[in-house]
């Protein structure tokens, strides 16, 4: 008797957390979540993160607060959720940057985006947009392909930084197109751009919302965009994959995750709300502006996407040798 009795005091006891996670699955969310972003406040992973997620409060009927906790490419700050409750009540803001980049690019980022998070969804896709000095007699990629061709090693373009979407998009042209640059790593992009308009530096790779307003000012040449399909509020510009290499589809993104472990029904809820986000109309036109676009995943859809992405910037990366520790 004794014996049987312990037996289900045990069965009962291994119940009990599944019943809880059930419980406050169905309550959820019960108070405020927290969102932390691992970049300094004002910058522009920072005002996309609140642009997007400050909306899920409505839709969730609590408040959404943001933590900024910058450092190390972003790496403190997502590591830092590793360590919280998987109740859905901390989750962390990501980027192509923090959750595939830099598991190659640093030695130790302090985690691993398949392993101690649960994915959320995707928010946006942000294209990057080739821009040439004022002084480079180009006036389309294709031109610009074939100069370089012609003078392996002898133009250079810039980046925001070793590692950087800027950098590896240049990595990853040079790749695909067979041509030869000499890589220019600058401390931030906006330096670079200095440098570009100033004519001391041949051509950049960089994200719409750096390069758009220059193009549209007259200042820079835009080029080509790097995505798949050209950019809606640019129609003119082709894409890279257009002006002669086939398949060119390079983007930067933004995605939600939350603690592995966090309970499936929280996760869904949590999609679902995103997805809804997503579709409003405002949104997509402030996105737009800012040369982004909403690209919703589901978590399944996006782990195997942060999957391919891994390998593939984790190839550009060791292309270049860039290495952080």
């Amino acid at each position: 008797m004794t014996s049987r009795r312990t037996v289900l005091m045990a069965l009962g006891a291994a119940a009990a957390p599944v019943a809880f996670s059930q419980t406050a699955a169905g309550d959820y969310p019960s108070r405020a979540i927290k969102v932390v972003v691992p970049f300094p406040a004002g910058g522009g992973g920072d005002n996309l993160a609140r642009l997007v997620l400050a909306r899920l409060g409505p839709e969730l009927g609590q408040a959404i607060v943001f933590e900024n906790i910058g450092g190390a490419g972003g790496n403190v700050g997502v590591a830092s959720v590793t360590r919280a409750a998987a109740d859905g009540y901390t989750l962390s803001y990501g980027t192509n940057g923090t959750h595939a980049i830099n598991q190659t690019l640093y030695k130790n980022p302090g985690f691993d985006p398949l392993k101690n998070f649960e994915p959320i969804g995707r928010l946006s896709r942000i294209a990057a947009l080739v821009v040439v000095r004022p002084g480079l007699q180009v006036s389309s990629m294709s031109e610009l392909l074939a100069l370089l061709k012609k003078n392996p090693g002898k133009f250079s373009f810039a980046s925001a930084g070793n590692g950087t979407t800027s950098h590896l998009a240049g990595e990853i042209l040079k790749a695909q197109a067979g041509v030869s640059a000499v890589h220019i790593p600058y401390r931030g992009g906006a330096a670079a751009m200095i440098d570009l308009l100033a004519d001391r530096i041949d051509f950049m790779i960089d994200v719409m919302p750096s390069t758009a307003p220059q193009v549209r000012s007259g200042r820079l040449r835009g080029l080509a965009v790097s995505t798949a399909q050209r950019v809606a509020s640019f129609p003119d510009i082709p894409t890279i994959a257009e002006s002669g290499v086939p398949g060119f589809d390079v983007s930067a993104w933004d995605a939600l995750f939350a603690p592995a472990g966090t309970p499936k029904p929280v996760v869904d809820k949590l999609s679902q709300a995103l997805a809804k986000v997503l579709r409003d109309e405002e949104l997509r036109q402030q996105l737009a502006q800012r040369g982004s676009e909403p690209a919703p995943a589901t978590p399944e859809a996006l782990r195997q996407f942060i999957q391919l992405e891994i390998e593939r910037w984790g190839a550009a990366i060791r292309r270049s040798g860039a290495s952080l520790d």
